[in-house]
């Protein structure tokens, strides 16, 4: 059955190989994206967002949303990794056609879960502030939607604490108050963290190979990636990339890819430990408890990183043969 789609993004480079992993699967239908700060400004994000629509013939609509965090001061765009438009060495034209929804992201999200009751299935691959904005504007659409699925945080699973500090991700790093209020909501939340996504590897030789097989989109993946390679090259020492943003979409395609734990998750809001996240795995309650009166969520601690490659990659071939 295909499962209808609002991509929370902030449109980087793995969230450009994310969105067009949804775009190509037939499983799923693109309803949106929804933009918001992180990789890059809001407003270059949602440019990009944009183009990639124009340039893949996308139906998907698109909505501008936060361009800071709920309350902590922001952190500014990750140029060291996706470059100072978000797209690396590739620069999309200012004058990208294409309208914009006229509401707020939050408010798209809504207005959207409310209109296709238990259908909707929200993925969030940047920091969760439309998600925390949409709930705190109409907390009732947490009864609505079919799941949420989340790519963000570390729980030291596979050796995998952090990426931004020793015990932070990015993208709760950079709301961790937004974060906390949607892993606390009552709605069935996965979390595909850095202990699967950094378990995933897309070689140069990989994305050389996708560039040769799947045309247009194949390029354009392979025109981004030459940035984010470098960076991986010179900062972390590999020949390639995790795969973090299109590990969401891979778990909406086929959840038995990867194996998940349950327990009640909060984050650190403050201090040096800000953007931490922390499963509580036991059924014990403590004299100080402020994880049991909240609801389980699906942690991911295992994926089968070869059959995600494989989906990634028939995904886009075949993609780019139908068009």
């Amino acid at each position: 059955m295909t499962k209808k789609i609002i991509l929370d993004t902030d449109p980087g480079i793995d969230d450009a190989m994310a969105i067009l992993f949804a775009e190509a699967h037939p499983d799923i239908e693109l309803v949106a994206l929804t933009t918001v700060f992180g990789n890059a400004t809001i407003e270059n994000g949602t440019r990009n967002a944009l183009y990639l629509k124009e340039r893949f013939k996308m139906a998907a609509d698109i909505a501008k949303g936060a361009s800071q965090p709920l309350f902590r001061s922001p952190v500014g765009p990750t140029e060291v990794v996706h470059g100072t438009t978000g797209f690396g060495d590739f620069h999309v034209p200012d004058n990208v056609s294409g309208q914009l929804d006229p509401r707020p992201a939050y408010q798209y999200i809504i207005d959207t879960v409310k209109a296709h009751p238990h259908e909707i299935t929200l993925v969030a691959v940047g920091p969760l502030t439309n998600l925390a904005l949409a709930l705190e504007a109409a907390p009732e659409i947490a009864q609505l939607v079919a799941q949420v699925v989340i790519m963000g945080g570390a729980f030291g699973e596979n050796d995998h604490r952090g990426n931004v500090t020793p015990y932070a991700e990015a993208n709760i790093h950079d709301d961790p108050h937004a974060a906390d209020r949607v892993f606390c909501a009552p709605w069935p939340v996965t979390i595909i963290g850095l202990d699967v996504t950094e378990e995933s590897f897309f070689s140069a030789y990989y994305l050389d190979q996708l560039r040769h097989d799947a045309a247009d989109v194949g390029q354009f993946i392979f025109d981004i990636s030459r940035y984010y390679l470098r960076f991986y090259s010179q900062k972390v020492g590999l020949d390639g990339c995790h795969v973090h943003d299109p590990s969401a979409i891979a778990y909406v395609i086929d959840p038995e890819l990867f194996i998940t734990r349950k327990g009640a998750v909060r984050v650190v809001c403050e201090g040096p430990a800000s953007g931490m996240t922390i499963q509580k795995l036991d059924t014990r309650k403590y004299q100080t408890d402020e994880w049991s009166s909240m609801p389980a969520q699906d942690v991911a601690i295992g994926v089968d990183a070869a059959q995600l490659l494989d989906l990634y990659q028939k995904s886009l071939i075949d993609y780019a043969h139908r068009q």
